[in-house]
């Protein structure tokens, strides 16, 4: 049996070049209450908890598969190391927080991550933020309208193990009084479906942030359901589609669930705020819901992203999920994977095309 050596498994598989630098930074940094977000698999997060066996450490996600990931990663996983998934960073006060981004981000998370790194940290506790942009000026901008001093901490080559060239930029924050204001990010959006006014909840990194997608509007469009109908949105991001269709007969049963805490947050707010008794709301990267093979109807409006990864997932969700006769409807832009895989596994697939987009229905077999 290998002893337990600090970074064993985070050296398994690499961190991204900002958390690295990241890692490294904090490793100079006193504090035994620490949060990490990540870029990968939490590996600051994990060889922090390593280093500092008498430290509690908090690896923060917003997303479900990546938090699995990591958790799974972690082999075997240290007793002060806990990842959780929730819509906000779990309350502190903490020493250290540790806070790698892309410049690639989306810009109101990454503030809205900042803010709520710097509430959460005690006073004298300190902000490592890092960004894989060594000519970085906005991300410094951002940390110097707090009002605290901005350390800079360029990349060094020990920082970095593909040569000399400077890959990612660091700053430290030390926080010495409250934030004068904290912000609001979030917003709610009324929208018509039918003859009812609804309002929904978005917040940065759900999709869609302020207003309600198109795809979402042909889905609604699409679909008539009778009483008694029993639908699930797969993915539901904000809720939008899950909220029109509950919204049209309280004797419809509504299921939408997505892996991200934040969109499963906002769905659950508008299902209360709107009074919609008949929408549940779940937490799930897996594609489980309740009473699988007896749903009449699952909608999806996957991502694009990620080779159709995702998609398939989405499709198999609701594969599993239908009762035998079921149906099927997916909103995309890209229709070409749809057409070509869902015949192998399913019948009756059609397409039509709305505006730029295209409907896929397909229908379990029995």
């Amino acid at each position: 049996m290998l002893a337990w050596m600090p970074h064993a498994v985070a050296d398994s598989l690499p961190a991204r070049p900002a958390e690295a630098h990241a890692l490294a930074v904090a490793r100079s940094l006193p504090g035994t209450r620490i949060v990490c977000t990540t870029t990968g698999r939490a590996q600051a997060a994990h060889a922090l908890a390593v280093e500092r066996p008498d430290a509690s450490v908090v690896a923060w996600f917003l997303d479900l598969h990546p938090c699995d990931a990591a958790r799974a990663s972690w082999s075997p996983s240290p007793s002060n190391l806990r990842a959780t998934c929730v819509a906000d960073m779990p309350p502190g006060p903490y020493d250290l927080a540790v806070v790698p981004l892309s410049k690639d981000g989306e810009t109101e998370l990454t503030r809205e991550i900042l803010q709520q790194a710097l509430v959460n940290l005690a006073i004298g506790g300190r902000l490592v933020a890092a960004i894989d942009n060594p000519h970085d000026k906005w991300l410094r901008e951002q940390l110097a309208e707090t009002g605290e001093t901005v350390r800079v901490r360029p990349e060094t080559d020990a920082d970095s193990r593909r040569g000399p060239k400077p890959r990612t930029i660091a700053y430290i924050v030390e926080k010495t009084r409250e934030p004068a204001k904290v912000r609001d990010f979030s917003c709610e959006v009324v929208f018509r479906d039918r003859d009812r006014l609804l309002t929904a909840r978005t917040r940065p990194g759900v999709f869609a942030h302020r207003r309600i997608d198109p795809a979402a509007r042909h889905l609604l469009n699409a679909v008539d359901v009778a009483a008694e109908t029993r639908v699930l949105d797969v993915g539901c991001g904000s809720g939008c589609v899950a909220l029109g269709i509950a919204a049209r007969d309280p004797k419809v049963r509504v299921h939408a669930f997505d892996s991200a805490a934040r969109a499963v947050e906002c769905t659950r707010w508008a299902a209360e705020h709107n009074g919609l008794t008949n929408l549940t709301v779940a937490l799930e990267a897996e594609g489980h819901v309740p009473e699988p093979g007896t749903w009449d109807l699952a909608l999806a409006n996957p991502p694009y992203y990620s080779d159709f990864r995702l998609a398939e997932l989405f499709v198999e969700s609701a594969r599993l999920a239908l009762a035998p006769g079921g149906t099927l409807l997916v909103v995309t832009k890209q229709p070409t994977w749809y057409v070509e895989h869902l015949p192998q596994m399913w019948t009756n697939v059609a397409r039509e095309e709305v505006k730029g987009y295209h409907l896929i229905e397909a229908v379990r077999p029995g």
